[in-house]
């Protein structure tokens, strides 16, 4: 497939399936994919999951099974990519507050998807109109009363319309809809290629630029990740933080800013220690596909948004492993103090079924 390479092309996978055929399959499965993940992460140097599924988020992300097993993953050090594809009814209106979960886990980067209508410039980039919208409403009932969520996501989002992938074997989407099929290299299974939509295919996007910061810098958390990767998004026009989070990924930005955060840092890091390796601030632009754009400049916490170069400059309790950046506390300067800890080792298995989002075309 010489005409298309992914995002992380050397990067080593390991596929652990969850769903059958038809692309169904049961949250108990999953949990028990994720607890293997956990498990067997040092013997396989696992730094980076993506989870191009999901089911409706009714219950609380603080006890969501699901929720807390992906919690369990970011607290051991593991980058969770989840996603979500209800932007929309089935009348094509508009509707909010339909992230699946695990997104609406707040330590999930959990990402929709624009559509680049085809073209190298991000001048004509919108949010898909499939793409799940926030904010999140699963839900506590507390003396009779819900209690909602109600968490800012998606993180990002990232092109997930008509994205040229490898197909595989026998493919089930392939059988029942031809059109979707490109030609490969030859006519060997191994080299055939399907166009697919959703916000299952903009995560993987993600989840490989996250294992290219981890390239360039291993010492990374996930919530180092999580701040890195929408401090420098690409805020699209037209579009609020509900439908887009802090932006459309920005793959240069992200990788150039990750090289410049220390890899020296000890191990409990005081609050406010210089971040980056230099006294100067990085270039806030980048120029991808002819467009240049300025970054975001902050992050979603939560129930509201920080910006600022103190969050590139100063390290913050929360960017420590285990943490959850929507659990800061937010002041006048910037600053993010938390030194809570995140408890969640306590895994349960559930048996709601789960179906992997529709490819939209």
């Amino acid at each position: 497939m010489k005409n298309y390479q992914g995002i992380a092309p050397e990067a080593k996978i390991i596929a652990l399936r969850v769903l059958d055929n038809e692309g169904k399959g049961t949250t108990a499965k999953l949990i028990e994919a994720i607890n293997w993940v956990y498990t067997n992460r040092t013997r396989y140097n696992i730094r980076v999951v993506n989870l191009s599924l999901g089911t409706p988020a009714i219950e609380s992300y603080t006890t969501d099974p699901l929720c807390v097993a992906v919690r369990r993953l970011t607290a051991a050090g593991i980058v969770v990519v989840a996603a979500g594809n209800n932007g929309k009814d089935a009348a094509g209106n508009k509707i909010y507050g339909a992230i699946h979960s695990p997104g609406n886990d707040p330590t999930a980067i959990t990402v929709g998807a624009t559509n680049t209508f085809g073209t190298d410039s991000r001048e004509d980039d919108r949010i898909a109109t499939f793409s799940s919208r926030g904010p999140t409403r699963s839900f506590k009932t507390v003396g009779g009363v819900k209690k909602y969520d109600h968490l800012i996501k998606p993180d990002l989002v990232a092109p997930g319309n008509k994205i040229v992938a490898a197909r595989s074997k026998d493919n089930f989407l392939a059988r029942g809809n031809p059109q979707l099929e490109l030609t490969g290299e030859g006519d060997s299974d191994d080299y055939q290629l399907i166009r697919l939509s959703g916000t299952s295919m903009a995560t993987p996007v993600v989840a490989g630029t996250v294992a290219l910061m981890l390239q360039a810098n291993p010492k990374l958390t996930p919530n180092m990740v999580k701040m890195i990767l929408q401090y420098t998004a690409q805020p699209l026009a037209g579009f609020n933080h509900l439908e887009q989070g802090a932006g459309q990924l920005n793959v240069e930005g992200a990788i150039r800013l990750a090289k410049l955060v220390r890899q020296d840092l000890t191990v409990s890091p005081a609050l406010g220690a210089p971040l980056l390796t230099g006294l100067i601030l990085p270039r806030h632009t980048s120029t991808v596909g002819g467009t240049t754009f300025q970054w975001s400049g902050g992050i979603t916490a939560g129930f509201g948004l920080l910006s600022g170069t103190k969050l590139i400059t100063e390290y913050q309790k929360v960017y420590a492993a285990g943490m959850i950046i929507s659990d800061g506390v937010i002041i006048s300067d910037g600053m993010i103090i938390s030194d809570g800890i995140l408890q969640s080792d306590n895994v349960f298995d559930a048996s709601s079924p789960m179906i992997a989002g529709d490819p939209q075309q």
